[in-house]
């Protein structure tokens, strides 16, 4: 049976009640242990479990624990077959995201979950997630990509999207289908068409000024949009917009102060605010001003992954033309075009 290396780095899978409410706990593996050892009808691979310090609530996630997660997975990549990150749900889209596109082509699975009620609270979901991941870990159709299962469905982990808080179907994949479904057997619809290989370890340099999310509304203030754009530290900017990619004109000041920060090297990137679909820009005559101003538009990438990407390329140190054309493509499958 293959061999895989469980990587806790918090979240409510591991938590346990304070008087301050659920807080991450260390010695998860014990607790793990004692759960599945009372169930004999799973047939699961080997595994170890690796708990990351310091544990985090997933709500306090920032870049620099994918650079830890890369670091671990380096130094364990060559004694294990495949890899569960057990990670909190809040932010889980945005790490699937980001680790797909530092590591890019895979030769083996990693797999991120969590669970919506911690491990051994009443109708909690964390051990079928777990049993979920080491399954697909060991099963040989599961692709070498970076992935996310969550109640019984395995989504692509840079088009991962929590959907739903209280649910315990938390997770979907909006505009791309599932990468399988585990029922009373595992199906797979259909195979990953992703390029397999060896993954890429560096860290990424961590900019918290870099990228910026500037979402469209009624009523917003062109004022406080203008002195976003016109950060000197920014870097990159997802600009979340209506429908297929409509912003707001305001007579055209919002636009001309998009085409100025373009000019002064800020990459802008057009994410809907719609859960399914995709941007076009030039449907409609605001959207496709934007083409002018230099927004590139991001297909039916997710907001999720579109910070992700931005985070990541910045980090690698891309700037200028060559930003733009990474952004302007799929790096993992993350969007359609």
């Amino acid at each position: 049976m293959p061999r895989v290396l469980m990587l806790y780095t918090g979240g409510t899978i591991g938590m346990q009640p304070s008087p301050q409410g659920y807080i991450p706990c260390a010695g998860l593996a014990e607790r793990l242990a004692a759960h599945l050892a009372l169930d004999d009808l799973y047939r699961l691979p080997a595994f170890d479990v690796l708990e990351m310090q310091p544990l985090i609530d997933s709500a306090e996630l920032m870049p620099e624990a994918w650079n830890r997660l890369v670091a671990q997975l380096e130094i364990h990549w060559q004694h294990y077959d495949a890899f569960v990150v057990l990670h909190g749900t809040d932010t889980m889209a945005y790490s699937a995201a980001a680790l797909s596109f530092m590591l890019g082509a895979l030769n083996k699975p990693v797999i991120f979950t969590g669970s919506q009620i911690p491990l051994g609270e009443p109708r909690s979901d964390a051990l079928n997630s777990v049993v979920s991941a080491l399954q697909l870990a060991a099963h040989p159709a599961t692709p070498c990509e970076v992935s996310l299962v969550f109640h019984d469905r395995l989504l692509r982990g840079n088009r991962a999207r929590k959907v739903r808080t209280q649910g315990l179907d938390a997770f979907d994949s909006p505009n791309f289908p599932w990468l399988a479904e585990l029922g009373i057997g595992i199906s797979f619809p259909q195979p990953s068409a992703l390029l397999s290989g060896l993954p890429n370890f560096a860290p990424i340099e961590v900019n918290h000024e870099a990228v910026a999310v500037l979402p469209l509304h009624p009523g917003m203030s062109l004022r406080r949009a203008k002195a976003l754009l016109e950060d000197k530290t920014l870097k990159g900017l997802v600009l979340y917009s209506y429908g297929v990619g409509n912003p707001l004109s305001f007579e055209g000041e919002l636009l001309n102060a998009l085409k100025t920060a373009n000019e002064r090297g800020v990459a802008l990137l057009n994410v809907t605010q719609c859960a399914q679909g995709e941007v076009v820009q030039g449907a409609y005559a605001t959207g496709a001003a934007l083409n002018q101003a230099g927004v590139i538009a991001g297909s039916d990438i997710t907001l999720e992954a579109a910070i992700a990407k931005l985070t990541v390329l910045i980090g690698q140190g891309l700037v200028g033309p060559a930003l733009g054309k990474a952004l302007s493509a799929p790096m993992r499958g993350e969007c359609s075009r």
